[in-house]
């Protein structure tokens, strides 16, 4: 068995020579790959198979006390590795740290003093990774901040003592700071390695930048006259802005920047900036409310305002904008608001100026002032429109200035006060104040206004126009508390218009009372819209008149008579006036009431001779005419048919219509425009005395002469007359309400029927006329005092 033994030889030198330290760790490798292979020769395999009892796998021939795994006969080609022991640690040079620190603060010193750096950037940052590998980060970060602190706080005590020129001086600190945070920047990107593994492992340890921005607040904290300076300097700079000077606005913002980087700003500049800004603003404020009149004022504390925004966008920072704006607003608006209202509100608001007004608006919005201002207009809409409502010589005008007034108020809302809500209560209220200062004039004057737009003969308006006046004038109806006097004097006009033939449209008449309706109610309009009904209703009354057979057969010839049957609950209640009419007339009057009263039994027909009016045909030397004229200048006219000259007392005889009535009548004729008769003696008034005559030299361009204007005029009488009725007509209305309160509350102290009373009632009244309504009612039996309480009224079914 020698050759066994000469490859096992073989196979130890071979391990030995592969590692000399051991050559027996290792087991033979190659031998055991000779014995995976099959060799007849020796009988190595061979008899390894044989020696085994069973069949192939040999699993039966192992013992029992082995494992039951699977004998794995080593594998051809793999190796088998050994593990050796680590080499020692290197050992750190000694002098490692205090090497590489000379490298670093040479090169900071270089960066600092502006020199060449003698190293290679990337030297010098593996120079700081192998100080920070080696642990020594914490020391090193100390040296620079040590290094850093000693250049900081040399070049800016290098600053004290600086030149006195604030700009120049300020220069020189730009520089500096500029200087320094380039250093920084670059000292950074040296030891960059540092700034992201020691000092973010290490708490509260700033980083390099901040380090660097601490040091330079440090010391610049250390030099007070440095920092004062600084401040002083642009503060002095943005004065001299303010005052139109031209300034280096770049430097202001690169050093407000600086102390914003520093967390100096707010403490060190922004504090002191805005007391300037006060002081300056306070002073200015008051030398330009002095010098200037409102308008120049507004638009300077505008330009003022809008300056100071611009300057917070070109060097200041944003969180000074809100602070700096409300310091400007408060000196030169917030305390001169009752100065700029006092001095030129009145003035602004006379003149119209739409355009300094909204000025005004927007810059009391921004002070929270709109309450002053809501307060000024208030009052000049009450002083103003009492001038208008309270002098009794300009009653022809008021509505039209009113309606001017309203206007020009309008459009100050709109343009200028941006359609502000508040404002418009403001105006409404300031409205119904001043038109009720006298009650019921405006009421009446307003109905009076309608009937002279609605009225024919206002040539050059149209329709579109005409409708605009009445929403106009509807919008100051709106504000009149006694509207019952409005609506006695409107239905007197309309009745007029109605019958006289006198509307200028039906369409229009129509459409007020809509607007009426829809503003108060058809209990308003109820009575208006039911003398339109007798308008119509007269017309098919004529027609079928005309084709009756008392027409037919008993009618006087040259004559055509039109009659309007009104009821007379819808008209306004007339006096009726007696008149001798020529026989003609009378009887049409006869026929027509028969006719009338056959075909409608139990009913009365009354006769208004006052509201009658004709058209004569006259022939004058001259030419023929067609006179309209009323039912009493007719039958006075008629007179003269039969006599050439007649006195007052003879046509008061002849006629029968009373004095006054005839005054009237003959003063149209004769003493106006249009003289058809001639007076004797010549005289504006009609006396006794007097005597007239037909006017044979009577001319006239036109073919149809009005002389009938005097109808449509109204008397003294009638106004009173008008006026009277509205007050009885409040009588009932208060009587009734306070029946009806108490029917309700059966017993009621006197304080809670008044203000009951106030709230049901829709007209104007005065307490003391309360209390004559609920005495007349104690003695009619409708209430009684209660015998514990005088105060106190019980109800009397």
């Amino acid at each position: 068995m020698s050759l066994p033994t000469k490859r096992s030889s073989s196979t130890t030198t071979t391990s030995s020579s592969s590692s000399s330290s051991s050559p027996l760790t290792s087991p033979p490798m190659k031998k055991a790959k000779s014995q995976s292979q099959p060799d007849s020769k020796n009988g190595l395999f061979h008899h390894h198979h044989n020696s085994s009892d069973n069949d192939d796998d040999g699993r039966r021939a192992q013992p029992d006390n082995l494992s039951r795994k699977k004998a794995q006969p080593p594998q051809p080609g793999k190796k088998q590795f050994v593990i050796k022991p680590f080499k020692a640690k290197p050992a750190v040079p000694k002098n490692l740290e205090e090497e590489t620190w000379e490298i670093l603060k040479s090169a900071i010193c270089a960066i600092f003093e502006k020199k060449p750096v003698s190293c290679v950037l990337e030297e010098l940052y593996q120079a700081v990774y192998n100080l920070c590998v080696h642990k020594m980060g914490g020391s090193l970060y100390q040296r620079i901040e040590k290094e850093c602190e000693r250049h900081i706080a040399a070049a800016l005590q290098s600053l004290v003592g600086q030149s006195p020129d604030l700009v120049v001086f300020l220069s020189l600190v730009e520089r500096c700071w500029q200087d320094l945070c380039a250093q920084i920047l670059m000292i950074r990107d040296i030891a960059l390695y540092l700034d992201r593994t020691y000092v973010k492992q290490t708490p509260n340890v700033r980083s390099l930048w901040d380090m660097g921005l601490q040091l330079f607040r440090k010391h610049l904290s250390l030099s007070p006259e440095v920092e004062h300076k600084i401040v002083t300097g642009l503060l002095r700079m943005i004065e001299k802005e303010r005052l139109g000077e031209a300034v280096a606005r770049t430097l202001i913002n690169h050093l407000t920047k600086m102390f914003i980087a520093l967390g100096m700003y707010w403490e060190s500049f922004e504090k002191p900036f805005l007391e300037c800004s006060s002081e300056f603003y306070g002073t200015e404020g008051v030398k330009y409310m002095q010098q200037s009149d409102v308008p120049e004022y507004l638009k300077h504390v505008e330009k003022r305002l809008h300056e100071e925004h611009e300057r917070c966008l070109l060097y200041l920072d944003a969180s000074t904008r809100k602070p700096l704006v409300a310091t400007a607003e408060k000196q030169l608006l917030e305390l001169h608001i009752p100065g700029i209202l006092d001095k030129g509100f009145t003035m602004l608001m006379d003149g119209n100026r739409i355009e300094d007004l909204q000025r005004m608006y927007t810059l009391f919005l921004r002070v929270n002032a709109l309450e002053a201002l809501k307060q000024a207009l208030s009052s000049y809409i009450r002083k103003t429109g009492q001038k208008m409502i309270m002098d009794e010589e300009k009653d022809k005008d008021m509505v039209s200035s009113l309606l001017e007034f309203k206007a020009s108020l309008d459009t100050i809302w709109e343009e200028s006060f941006s359609k502000n809500e508040a404002f418009c209560i403001t105006i409404k209220d300031a409205f119904e104040h001043l038109i009720n200062l006298r009650q019921n004039r405006p009421a009446e004057l307003i109905a009076k206004f309608l009937d002279e737009k609605l009225r024919a003969g206002n040539k050059g308006t149209s329709e579109e126009e005409l409708e605009g006046t009445l929403d106009k004038v509807l919008v100051l109806f709106r504000f009149i508390q006694g509207k019952d006097v409005f609506e006695a004097f409107y239905k007197k006009d309309l009745a007029k218009r109605l019958l006289l033939g006198k509307s200028a449209s039906i369409d229009a008449e129509k459409s007020m009372i809509s607007k009426l309706k829809t503003e108060c109610g058809s209990q308003f309009t109820n009575k208006l819209e039911g003398m339109f009904k007798d308008i119509e209703l007269s017309k098919e009354i004529n027609e079928s008149f005309r084709q009756s057979s008392q027409a037919r057969t008993k009618l006087p010839s040259g004559i055509e008579l039109s009659v309007h049957v009104l009821t007379s609950g819808y008209w306004p209640t007339y006096t009726p006036m007696d008149v001798r009419l020529p026989h003609e007339l009378n009887v049409y009057q006869d026929i027509f009431k028969e006719f009338y009263l056959s075909k409608y039994s139990g009913r009365r027909l009354m006769w208004q001779n006052s509201l009658g009016h004709c058209v004569l045909k006259a022939e004058f030397p001259k030419g023929r005419k067609e006179l309209a004229v009323s039912l009493f200048q007719t039958v006075v006219l008629m007179l003269f048919n039969d006599a050439e000259k007649l006195s007052f007392q003879d046509i008061k005889d002849s006629t029968s219509i009373e004095d006054k009535e005839l005054r009237r009548t003959l003063q149209s004729l004769a003493c106006g425009k249009v003289r058809v008769l001639q007076k004797l003696p010549k005289g504006r008034d009609v006396e006794d005395n007097d005597s007239f005559t037909f006017n044979d030299t009577f001319t006239a361009p036109l073919y149809r002469i009005k002389v009938n204007a005097i109808q449509m005029k109204e008397t003294v009488e009638e106004n009173t007359s008008t006026t009277e009725r509205v007050f009885q007509d409040r009588q009932y209305q208060i009587d009734a309400a306070i029946v009806r309160i108490m029917k309700t509350r059966k017993l009621l102290s006197h304080t809670i029927l008044i203000t009951e009373l106030f709230q049901q009632l829709k007209f104007p009244i005065k307490p003391a006329d309360l209390k004559k309504r609920i005495e007349s009612l104690i003695d009619r039996e409708y209430l009684e005092r209660d015998k514990n309480n005088p105060q106190v009224y019980n109800y009397l079914a």
